[in-house]
């Protein structure tokens, strides 16, 4: 009996110390950076919204909306030109508060120009709906990308410069779980309620993105009221800086002028800029973290880079199942709800873990957990009885504690070796290798959305233009889960960053 008692006190105290281990690694002065981390996440507001305004109101097909999230990871891509600026340049003598000021302006000016197309304003008359919605997202992307450059730079600026050189390395990676946290709180409260409010406010969806003013205001709260260590502003890098708004330049001449494969000549221009930088601002680092970060980018650039299915999905799962705004809703506060307590409960094992071993764990399991994603589509569910939305209510939230884990190594991993007085630039170098990794599953979602081809009903003036069409879907998703399982795999078996 007393072996069993202390069996279960040491259990028990193992339960309380990894449940306690994010509020003993709070501090006051983080508070207000995660609020700016909470305004980035209630992002998500607008959601459920905009997916059944677009479905309802734009006439873009899936591979259309797979382009345009390619272009709009542009702007995450080039990060080097605002970190370079965080970094160097004071506006109204600061380099950090003004920057978030800025992009909570153009935030702002997004949601106004989206209350006025989607609520049919004669402001916007003159213009299509899709040239406006386009230039609206363009506009949020470049002003959440804003915040979140200072955010990351701030990150290791609330940390106390009095401990030993591993006690902040615990803290730096102390903040980048809190920060998830935070994140991830407002994914959870913020997605549901938006997608509640969708479901009510169906014909007025304007009043949505009204609420939605209120995000920008968190950020300029936050920066704010926090109180940073002091840092000496850098010397301007050029190369990063012009180089930086050179190739901005370019990209927008390739898509304003509409060159052919446009996009994938900004993919290899954006990749080989970003690594010739990059590997100039880890010269000076020691040759075994050189390999380590390369061949962890390696890892995580191959993880992020797999497919998606694109918007098919919520298509066919508006339009055959019947999911509608609320289930959408409920299906926002699941997902996260559980990824906030997993990575409350994971806290410990995200510090410890190498980035192999998580990955490799995360592929396993969401390949497993997409797989009744794609026996709903032949109807499987219905031989056992069981409903759809059950079956979607089940997966979303058994798959929720795995999506920000390999986030939050890698911005651990950024953290600890972050040069001093480059912490902007590094920061975003590295964020910007990571969403070009993305902008490598945005052309291959658009491929395989063009071999796939899936449509919904199109309605023009009573007519139909384009017919409802999934036939391809079932395709489509055996693809996209087979090579997101092995290709990865592969990889990380190969360039397993814990092998050195």
């Amino acid at each position: 009996m007393l072996n069993i008692s202390l069996s279960l006190t040491k259990s028990l105290a193992v339960v309380l110390s990894v449940l306690l281990t994010p509020i003993r690694a709070l501090r006051l002065r983080y508070v207000p950076l995660l609020l700016v981390y909470f305004a980035y996440g209630s992002g998500i507001f607008t959601a459920i919204a905009e997916v059944f305004w677009v479905k309802d109101s734009l006439d873009m097909s899936v591979a259309d909306l797979a382009e345009l999230g390619i272009w709009l990871t542009v702007p995450w891509t080039v990060k080097m030109i605002f970190g370079s600026l965080v970094d160097s340049v004071l506006i109204f003598g600061s380099n950090r508060k003004s920057y978030v000021y800025m992009g909570a302006l153009l935030i702002t000016i997004s949601f106004l120009m989206m209350i006025a197309v989607v609520g049919d304003y004669s402001i916007v008359a003159a213009f299509s709906k899709k040239s406006v919605y386009i230039f609206a997202s363009v506009i949020a992307v470049i002003g959440f990308v804003m915040q979140d450059v200072v955010a990351d730079t701030m990150s290791t600026e609330v940390v106390d410069k009095s401990q030993s050189k591993e006690e902040i390395h615990q803290e730096l990676a102390s903040i980048q779980v809190l920060a998830r946290l935070s994140l991830g709180f407002a994914i959870f409260i913020t997605g549901w309620i938006g997608g509640e409010l969708a479901d009510v406010f169906k014909e007025e969806r304007e009043v949505i993105f009204m609420i939605a003013l209120l995000t920008p205001l968190l950020s300029i709260l936050g920066v704010s009221l926090v109180h940073l260590n002091p840092v000496p502003v850098s010397k301007i890098n050029k190369h990063v800086l012009f180089g930086g708004l050179a190739f901005a330049f370019f990209v927008v001449i390739m898509g304003y002028a509409q060159v052919p494969y446009a996009q994938e000549i900004v993919f290899v221009f954006s990749l080989g800029i970003v690594l010739t930088l990059l590997n100039g601002l880890i010269g000076d680092l020691s040759e075994n973290a050189i390999r380590h970060i390369k061949m962890a980018m390696i890892v995580i650039f191959v993880y992020r880079a797999m497919p998606s299915v694109g918007a098919s999905l919520q298509w066919w799962q508006i339009d055959v199942l019947g999911f509608d705004e609320s289930f959408f809703a409920k299906l926002s506060a699941i997902s996260g709800a559980i990824a906030l307590a997993g990575m409350w409960l994971s806290a410990k094992f995200i510090v410890k873990r190498n980035i192999g071993e998580v990955l490799i764990f995360l592929t396993i399991i969401g390949t497993l957990l997409f797989l009744p994603i794609v026996a709903m589509y032949y109807d499987v569910h219905t031989l056992f009885g069981v409903e759809a939305r059950t079956v979607a209510l089940v997966d979303t939230a058994l798959a929720s504690p795995f999506d920000y884990i390999a986030q939050v190594l890698m911005l651990t991993l950024v953290a600890i070796y972050a040069p001093e007085g480059k912490k902007g630039t590094w920061f975003a170098l590295m964020a910007s290798l990571m969403n070009i990794a993305l902008s490598a599953s945005g052309l291959l979602t658009k491929y395989l959305n063009k071999i796939f081809v899936v449509s919904r009903e199109v309605v023009s003036d009573g007519v139909v233009t384009v017919a409802q069409d999934y036939a391809q879907l079932g395709g489509l998703l055996w693809v996209v889960v087979i090579s997101s399982c092995i290709i990865p795999i592969i990889v990380i078996i190969k360039y397993n960053p814990s092998k050195l």
